[in-house]
């Protein structure tokens, strides 16, 4: 299969801070590929340096056998971005925003793929509508009709759902898994990571400007195959210490993986001993976002993850 975007040893630093520690990986045409990590990662750095809006300090992007710095014009006529900021011209309609888009790239009587567009991102209704008097969502959806207007074979989404309603993000996510179906490669950044998971079918992980992971999904849900028991114990209650070390908090709920079912009754035995009362308890598969955590986790102190 044909690399669609390849990145190599890439480097970028904004003063003292180091955005990119030397970035490679390569993105096969037609994959959904996921570019996952928290915030400050480089995720956002890695996308202005393949999109041109930042030139690397080091190392080489490709995107569909163009240089990105050397071959500017055909790189960026193949790929389609959508920003995580709102960005967009106060004085033009919906359309006519679409139709200027479209003369950036050379492209005239595309109407009707506009209308394409705008019916699948649900914007018919505000085709003429002047870009001001859009909500959030709306101006959003504007954002990934922008970048598609071009037919770009490169597809590049930047947190594309964020501040967006159910109703549009699982209408965004049909229309962008028709596209990929029809042979597009889709770049997908999102802290939301049960969309990564559902779309997926290749991921990278980024720490501190590097690399930590890289693998499929499926592999990347073995690596830490396994089941969790979750519970919230009942005030005055606290988890007794012998099972503090190998648990974890959040908002109240304790999780403590199982290597087998058969740790529940002992854990439960404990509890009991200790007169812990519960209030509630859940048995859960292991998700991506046990996963990420897990390699953040592991991933440690940027030497650590480099070695």
């Amino acid at each position: 299969m044909s690399v669609a975007v390849a990145i190599d040893r890439v480097e970028k630093r904004f003063g003292s801070v180091l955005a990119l520690a030397g970035v490679s990986l390569q993105i096969a045409e037609g994959e959904f590929f996921g570019l996952l990590g928290p915030n400050g990662a480089g995720k956002t750095t890695l996308i202005s340096c393949l999109a041109g809006l930042a030139r690397p300090d080091a190392g080489k992007l490709v995107v569909m056998g163009h240089d990105v710095v050397s071959d500017y014009r055909a790189a960026r006529r193949l790929l389609g971005v959508v920003p995580q900021e709102l960005v967009f011209d106060p004085f033009f309609s919906v359309r006519e925003t679409l139709r200027i888009q479209s003369g950036y790239f050379g492209i005239r009587n595309n109407g009707d793929w506009i209308d394409e567009i705008l019916a699948n991102l649900d914007l018919t209704a505000k085709a003429d509508t002047n870009m001001r008097r859009l909500s959030g969502g709306m101006k959003r959806r504007v954002l990934v009709a922008q970048a598609l207007v071009h037919k770009p074979p490169v597809i590049v989404l930047d947190e594309p759902t964020a501040g967006v309603d159910v109703e549009l993000r699982q209408g965004l996510w049909q229309f962008v898994q028709r596209l990929n179906r029809d042979g597009h490669t889709v770049i997908l950044t999102t802290h939301y990571l049960e969309e990564a998971e559902a779309l997926c079918g290749r991921i990278a992980m980024l720490k501190q400007g590097r690399v930590v992971a890289l693998d499929s999904t499926s592999n990347l849900l073995a690596r830490f195959a396994g089941q969790t028991l979750s519970l919230r114990l009942a005030s005055p209650s606290t988890l007794p210490q012998a099972l503090r070390a190998r648990a974890t908090e959040s908002d109240g709920r304790w999780a403590l993986p199982l290597a087998d079912l058969g740790e529940i009754e002992p854990l439960l035995s404990t509890l009991r001993e200790a007169g812990c009362s519960i209030d509630d308890l859940r048995l859960t598969q292991t998700d991506l976002e046990d996963v990420f955590l897990g390699v953040m986790q592991s991933a440690g102190s940027p030497k650590k993850a480099a070695a």
